[in-house]
């Protein structure tokens, strides 16, 4: 005898498979959650990370500027104790340049000239006098230039005037201050390039002919300069 189904097993099915869809979806929904959750913390935590990294590098950038401010400070300090330090070395080295400036004007100006006036500019110095002859000028020019303590001697007038026979000729010449135990700062950083120790026996009241220190020669007194004098010198003296 045949068996007849009357049940509705189609609705079944299909309300089986409805079911089956709904929990696909409800995992698929869920897995898409989790899914999306997971990213969100990942991106959440790459985040906080590299906020972290940031407030790092201020805190770096925060003491880097703190550490060139001080470096700042500190350059503004070394120049000025450098400009100090250039200072005390140039008051050292001149702190016997006019004894020595007025002990070079008496060794260096010959006979037959004398001095009337001396005028100081900073480093220029004007000396205004009379001579007995053109010679006994040139001679002096010759002495200042090398007396060590005056550079560049420059004649500016040189005439015959007033009514002293013995000293006719009028000149005014001008002169460079130098100082031979200056130290040398070709570069100008502030510091020496060659120091040069300032004269331990700098005495302005030590003998004429004494020699120096250093070992060079004394510079000769200004009646031995004027003995060298040459012919020309005595024959255009005589003609004055």
């Amino acid at each position: 005898m045949a068996r007849i189904n009357l049940l509705p097993w189609r609705a079944e099915r299909r309300k089986q498979r409805q079911q089956d869809f709904i929990k696909m979806v409800g995992v698929s929904v869920i897995a898409a959650i989790a899914l999306a959750f997971l990213i969100i913390s990942y991106h959440n935590g790459q985040i906080d990370g590299q906020k972290e990294r940031n407030a790092y590098l201020e805190q770096q950038i925060t003491e880097v500027d703190a550490a060139i401010t001080e470096i700042e400070k500190l350059d503004e300090q070394k120049a000025r104790l450098l400009a100090r330090k250039e200072v005390i070395e140039e008051l050292q080295a001149n702190r016997s340049q006019m004894v020595h400036l007025f002990d070079s004007l008496v060794r260096t100006i010959p006979d037959g000239v004398v001095l009337t006036a001396i005028k100081q500019d900073s480093q220029t110095l004007t000396l205004d006098g009379r001579a007995q002859s053109n010679a006994r000028v040139s001679t002096y020019l010759r002495n200042l230039e090398g007396s060590g303590w005056m550079s560049n001697p420059d004649l500016s007038i040189i005439e015959a005037a007033g009514d002293d026979k013995a000293l006719p000729y009028q000149f005014t010449l001008s002169v460079k201050l130098a100082n031979p135990n200056a130290p040398v700062d070709a570069d100008g950083d502030g510091i020496p390039d060659d120091p040069q120790p300032v004269e331990a026996a700098a005495d302005p009241l030590a003998e004429p002919n004494a020699a120096p220190v250093d070992g060079t020669a004394a510079p000769a007194p200004a009646a031995e300069a004027e003995t060298q004098a040459t012919p020309e010198d005595t024959d255009t003296g005589a003609a004055s």
